[in-house]
């Protein structure tokens, strides 16, 4: 490696930790090289993961984990999933029209109804339209599942894309429920770009907006932003409301054995 590109590898990364966001032709400015050069700076400063290219730019280096298969996922503090998805449901009313989206937390929902009239479950989920069906069938509600079309996903046993997002731009909701693939800074987040915007169109035509989350998401960034934390009604979650979240604390309900602490 050159002296030169040392010194073009420190500024950088200086502009980098001052800015958090950098552009090419910003830095081949100040660098007075040609834009080529910093892009093929970019490129060996990602594979050293020391920053994440952006359409333009740079970024700092973001960890954007792969999403574990559903099935998989499904086994994954699974008893944390369930006590949350237990208290979840009690949020649920006779009358209620309801989105659910797509997560190994969402999908346990229908489970836990028991005596509930009349709803109307709208979801992209192919495993929980199973699980509200069987709901219906064992007489624990009474209502009907609207399965969303679209392009189905078998990793994740789910459906998205435009149908799917046209279907839902004619809904209204009075709840939606969500799931995530992270929280950070108060950014909910998930894995999968398409499934993101599906999660966040149930919220845009919803009244009341419901997160479920266990532990393993607090403090995680993954590829997409669904909303802020602001959008959410009430956020369930397994552990209490981290002490440096404490704006959101008035939101958050801790899921212990289907018990509120919050």
């Amino acid at each position: 490696m050159t002296y030169a590109k040392i010194e073009r590898f420190e500024f950088i990364l200086k502009q980098l930790e001052a800015d958090r966001k950098i552009v090419v032709a910003n830095i081949a400015d100040e660098l007075q090289v040609a834009p080529e050069t910093i892009r093929r700076d970019f490129d060996e400063l990602e594979q050293q993961h020391l920053l994440t290219r952006v359409h333009g730019g740079a970024v700092k280096y973001t960890n954007v984990r792969n999403e574990p298969a559903f099935l998989r996922k499904l086994q994954m503090q699974k008893e944390a999933k369930r006590n949350i998805a237990r208290l979840a449901a009690s949020r649920i009313g006779g009358g209620d029209t309801i989105a659910v989206d797509t997560g190994t937390t969402t999908v346990h929902i229908a489970d836990f109804l028991l005596a509930v009239d009349d709803i109307t479950v709208v979801t992209n989920s192919i495993a929980a339209a199973v699980q509200f069906n069987l709901a219906i069938e064992e007489r624990r509600m009474t209502g009907k599942v609207i399965l969303l079309g679209g392009t189905t996903n078998p990793r994740q046993s789910s459906v998205t894309g435009a149908m799917t997002l046209e279907l839902l731009g004619n809904m209204n909701f009075d709840k939606a429920f969500i799931s995530c693939g992270g929280i950070s800074d108060g950014i909910v987040y998930d894995y999968d770009l398409d499934e993101s915007l599906i999660s966040k169109k149930m919220l845009d035509c919803s009244k009341m907006n419901f997160l479920l989350t266990d532990a393993s998401k607090i403090n995680g960034k993954s590829f997409y932003q669904i909303c802020h934390i602001e959008q959410c009604s009430e956020i369930f979650c397994d552990i209490a409301c981290p002490i440096e979240w404490h704006a959101y604390e008035e939101k958050w309900t801790v899921c212990n054995g289907g018990k509120s602490d919050g």
